[in-house]
């Protein structure tokens, strides 16, 4: 007895906005596909029983110019796109719903908007990587390779709907060579206060406008704190417990994230600063607000904030003749500052671990040895920048006091 035939209804949305509808059955021991343009699903249903009614009777005859699938039936990517992100937007958190609009909005949607789904080959694929690295500012081969493979996430959905044979962003040769990040931080005592003492100048010499930007506090609290510059910018008066000389992140996607951290000297005194300048500020106003009370971006801390910093530190040292900063100082590498001091001064390596949110034993490992090269006069210095003011050596070689 032969097996019943069974189909199933297809749909799209077309360029126009309008839904396009097809049969796809079996007939003759073939494949079938009947367009059936943009009617509705009940009249769809009910085309794709009296289509496979006729199968089965063996009346059913195709149509005269069928094609294997008409021209309407493969959407465009543009607009399978806009399919994928109406049913995935929900399932996605905030943060990588703007990731994914990036990606989209900004390098995938103009190079391949308006190919069809069958039109994106591996050579296209291959042609939009080359023409990403030849931009005149051109996204890191790790940025490019995040957009290649949002790319294979929506193509995938195509071929589960069968729309296209095989995903054309998946697989060998689809990826840039991304080279291991050099992982920057500040050396040493000198180069953490030529940084933070820029930033006290570029403070001290701000236009009109722009004196609410707190350059110094801000830096103090990424290398002294060892928060990621999200968990800066988001920071607000609660979450700064000056009496009991904590800071806490309340949130973040991993509970290691969420965290308390110790405000040691240093950082009491710009946490202070700061405070003193703001008097009127209520438990949930953001510590580092822009002009309006929002909360800053990261983008304009990393260019109106750590770069200028920066250079000023660099055109110091250099003058100095002291050695200059590393090259490549982001938000992280504050952060990296932090762990490599702690284990320096001896910190116990749980305690680091807790106050930067690390769950990895073997990351703490790595930074730990690093640090515990420097020199005894070096972490002397370092002790004495995070404790801050009140603390002194051991022992006052001049006076023969001891602290």
């Amino acid at each position: 007895m032969p097996r019943p035939t069974t189909g199933r209804v297809l749909e799209h949305v077309g360029v126009d906005g309008l839904t396009y509808r097809s049969l796809r059955f079996v007939a003759y021991g073939k494949r079938r596909y009947v367009s059936l343009g943009p009617v509705s699903a009940e009249a769809a249903e009910q085309a794709l029983r009296h289509t496979i009614a006729d199968v089965e009777r063996g009346s059913w005859e195709p149509p005269r110019q069928a094609a294997p699938i008409e021209h309407e039936s493969i959407p465009t990517f543009h607009a399978f796109a806009e399919d994928w992100w109406l049913r995935n937007e929900k399932q996605l958190a905030p943060s990588t719903q703007l990731d994914y609009r990036w990606r989209l909005e900004t390098h995938l949607l103009p190079f391949f908007a308006r190919h069809r789904l069958d039109g994106i080959t591996f050579d296209q694929v291959e042609r939009y990587i080359a023409r990403k690295l030849d931009e005149p500012h051109p996204l890191s081969p790790r940025s490019i390779n995040m957009t290649v493979t949002l790319l294979g996430a929506i193509l995938e959905g195509a071929v589960e709907r069968e729309l296209i044979p095989r995903n054309p962003a998946r697989g060998r040769g689809r990826r840039v060579r991304e080279r291991a990040p050099r992982r920057s931080h500040l050396e040493t005592a000198e180069q953490i206060s030529a940084v933070l003492d820029a930033a006290a100048r570029l403070d001290a010499s701000a236009r009109k406008g722009h004196q609410h930007v707190e350059r110094r506090a801000m830096i103090a609290v990424l290398v002294f704190a060892g928060l990621r510059v999200g968990e800066l910018l988001a920071l607000r008066w609660r979450d700064v417990d000056m009496a009991g000389g904590w800071m806490y992140v309340e949130e973040s996607k991993t509970d290691a994230g969420r965290r308390r951290i110790k405000i040691r000297g240093a950082l009491q005194a710009e946490v202070v600063r700061v405070r003193e300048r703001q008097p009127e500020s209520g438990p949930d106003r953001v510590v580092f607000a822009t002009s309006t009370g929002r909360q800053q971006s990261a983008d304009n801390f990393r260019s109106r904030v750590l770069k200028p910093s920066v250079n000023e530190a660099n055109r110091a040292l250099i003058a100095s003749q002291s050695q200059p900063l590393p090259e490549g100082i982001t938000p992280h590498s504050l952060r990296r500052t932090f762990a490599s001091v702690l284990y320096a001064l001896g910190e116990d390596p749980g305690i680091v671990m807790d106050e930067m949110g690390h769950t990895d034993p073997a990351l703490a490992l790595r930074v730990y040895r690093h640090a515990m090269r420097r020199g005894e006069a070096e972490k002397l210095a370092l002790k004495a920048l995070v404790e801050g003011p009140k603390w002194r050596l051991p022992t006052d070689e001049r006076s023969g006091e001891t602290a």
